[in-house]
């Protein structure tokens, strides 16, 4: 029989054209964005060549080929616009998605590849009707599971809130491992398991919260692609439960992921999007979400929109009550940790520690991560404006606690330190703390 003739793949062309991308630089990127994610891609333009006849990259490569097209658009660049079959990751069972994921994320031999996973700036918002549509539980075959029950749920909650009390106490180097190591053995059987209807769709919102939390996770440890997947797959749990509150919570965490990475139009974009999509919320939400709208603003130098936004979340969370949410949680150490974010992008440095000393007041002394990450932008921020002897003070006070943490972030704020204090030796107090610096800088490595 013949082999049917293929269809020249037009959409990809235009996309090229448009951006003057010749085949040999498609190829390279897309070859240097495979390795991100781990992949071996030995692309020439010749197999461009091919795409531009019709051919179809195999699925595992097509993730990155659409993030090289899409940094040299400088724009996202999705599959049905690159004329291929719609993404595998939109489509593939979630229950897998996520457990596949932790279980490379439980492999040390993995860990390696996860860790320097790619992050895509240039992801496109994903929409909570197009998650709720699309994504949904692979068919439960009730002769080979478990039935669950509204109990099983209220473990998944409980185990989630104990991995935030972990995160808290000793880092999350500590806590990511046990969590990714539950929702494999744990969590992935409840999801697989027969049910109630209500009870199957709230066992998936209480497992996106700890899927959510797990790249929060990992997103601290500065592991941002993985993060970003974790928070992916949190979605997409979000929408097949019909979770507003979690799917929101998700964005918004998106968003600090990408203001951190200095991206602040694409974190405004997602703090908006995700105070868009929330429904009819409290006021511990309304401040969650509007906090880093106000943060996100400020990076993008809008002075106006960013002091409106942290007026409304000062207002919000005067009417919230007292609860504190292990997993998504908002409270005053946090919105004072935003108003310096706000404070320094907008100018006011001495305003902006203030409020770091004010965020680190207001924390429970069980809250140990987030008064180390604290203490770290304070002395860094300190040596900046050439406070060098305020800066020395912190970052003692910084090591007192980072000794006994397991915090890649901190790790990085050691680092900083050791790498600015030399040029300030022949201030009072300097070497000393220089010394005591490498000291813990050994005992970590040890």
């Amino acid at each position: 029989m013949a082999r049917r003739p293929r269809t020249p793949n037009t959409a990809l062309a235009a996309l090229m054209q448009a951006g003057g991308i010749g085949n040999a630089q498609l190829a390279r990127r897309a070859n240097a964005a495979g390795r991100e994610l781990g992949l071996r891609l030995h692309y020439d333009k010749t197999s461009v060549s091919h795409w531009l006849a019709g051919s179809v990259p195999k699925p595992e490569a097509r993730p990155a080929i659409t993030e090289a097209l899409s940094r040299l658009l400088k724009r996202p660049v999705t599959y049905s616009e690159v004329g291929w079959p719609t993404d595998p990751a939109g489509v593939q069972d979630t229950v897998a998605g996520v457990i596949d994921l932790s279980r490379a994320d439980m492999d040390p031999s993995r860990r390696g590849v996860l860790k320097t996973g790619m992050y895509a700036a240039a992801l496109a918002v994903p929409r909570f009707e197009d998650m709720s549509e699309r994504q949904k539980p692979a068919p439960v075959q009730a002769s080979r599971t478990v039935r669950i029950g509204r109990s099983d749920v209220e473990t998944v909650r409980t185990m989630t809130d104990k991995v935030a009390d972990i995160l808290d106490q000793v880092g999350a180097g500590h806590a990511r491992p046990m969590a990714a190591a539950w929702l494999v053995n744990t969590a992935g059987p409840y999801l697989r398991a027969g049910g109630p209807d209500q009870v199957q769709r709230d066992m998936r919102s209480a497992v996106a919260d700890l899927v959510y939390l797990t790249g929060w996770m990992a997103m601290y440890e500065d592991q941002h692609g993985l993060g970003q997947t974790y928070y992916l797959r949190a979605l997409e749990l979000a929408g097949a439960a019909d979770d507003h509150v979690t799917y929101c919570r998700t964005l918004r965490g998106m968003s600090l992921q990408a203001t951190h990475l200095g991206h602040g139009a694409k974190g405004l974009e997602l703090a908006n999007a995700a105070a868009e999509a929330a429904p009819a919320a409290g006021p511990r939400l309304v401040a969650f979400l509007r906090g880093q709208q106000a943060a996100a603003a400020a990076m993008t130098d809008d002075r106006r929109t960013a002091m409106a936004r942290l007026r409304e979340t000062e207002t919000a969370l005067s009417r919230a009550d007292n609860r504190r949410d292990a997993v998504g949680g908002y409270d005053t150490a946090a919105y004072f940790f935003h108003e310096a974010h706000v404070r320094w992008h907008l100018g006011d440095r001495d305003g902006s520690i203030a409020s770091l000393r004010r965020s680190n007041a207001a924390r429970s002394p069980l809250e140990r991560q987030g008064r180390l990450h604290c203490l770290g932008v304070i002395a860094e921020r300190q040596l900046r404006m050439r406070h060098v002897e305020a800066a020395c003070i912190t970052w003692n006070s910084f090591l007192d606690d980072h000794v006994t943490l397991s915090s890649a972030r901190g790790d990085q704020h050691l680092d900083t330190m050791l790498k600015a204090l030399p040029a300030h030796r022949g201030v009072s107090g300097v070497r000393e703390l220089e010394e005591r610096a490498r000291d813990v800088a050994s005992l970590k490595a040890a």
